[in-house]
């Protein structure tokens, strides 16, 4: 996607083209679709508020007709904006939505564009917010924000590729936020060897929030040598 790469307005651009088309063909699901991406580029530009807004046009226009798939990545939308905007117990309201509305899912027909969204799709989408969550209250939330990205990595391999990624470098930045010595070496190699195989500058732009984490003077061996391929990745 060209907001993954960093090309923000022509993604604005090829969203505002999308919309159009999903309502000149009376698409409503495929138009909340579109909003829901356009909410998460706000979301990676910091616009919690615009994004949260977007999120609601997209949910008020497919209420009575999306299927649990579409309802609940909605929610997990949603979630995102409360999770930026520090408002844990939305986050946490509009989580439960997200998982209570899946379970339905395999009863249900819906579009292919959203059958990517599933149990694993979920557990990833949590543990980020959770991890944001656990920045600020590692000792509350680190814990449940690793045990999320185990469940997203246990369900989803490699070829998720650009999920993977950020799942084990999540799961990185987890093992120190705990102070987990012994995990840290073997969690960041892992980050660094499943975003070398994407170019997504999401990817590289979590890989560079956890580089200061492996800077130090009583960093072991294997560490130094992931933070070194880290560096040799941000250049590239």
């Amino acid at each position: 996607m060209a907001w993954d790469s960093g090309h923000q307005r022509r993604a604005q651009d090829y969203y505002r083209v999308a919309l159009r088309s999903a309502h000149a063909a009376g698409d409503t699901h495929l138009g909340a679709n579109v909003l829901a991406g356009m909410a998460r580029q706000m979301l990676y530009v910091n616009q919690p508020q615009d994004a949260l807004e977007l999120v609601r046009l997209a949910q008020e226009g497919v209420r009575t007709t999306a299927g649990p798939r579409l309802r609940a990545m909605l929610h997990t939308r949603e979630a995102w904006a409360y999770a930026a905007m520090g408002r844990h117990a939305a986050l946490q309201r509009a989580t439960r939505q997200a998982e209570e509305t899946l379970t339905s899912a395999a009863t249900e027909e819906e579009p292919y564009w959203i059958g990517y969204f599933d149990g694993a799709e979920l557990a990833g989408v949590t543990s980020g917010r959770l991890l944001d969550l656990a920045r600020t209250d590692p000792h509350q939330h680190a814990p449940t924000a690793a045990a999320a990205i185990r469940t997203a990595l246990d369900q989803r391999g490699p070829e998720a590729s650009r999920s993977h990624a950020l799942d084990w470098i999540g799961l990185a930045e987890c093992s120190f936020l705990l102070g987990d010595v012994a995990g840290t070496a073997e969690t960041t190699r892992h980050a660094v060897s499943a975003a070398a195989l994407t170019q997504s500058g999401r990817v590289r732009q979590q890989l560079a929030q956890l580089y200061p984490y492996t800077v130090g003077r009583d960093i072991p061996g294997l560490l130094r040598e992931a933070r070194d391929h880290i560096r040799d990745l941000l250049a590239t």
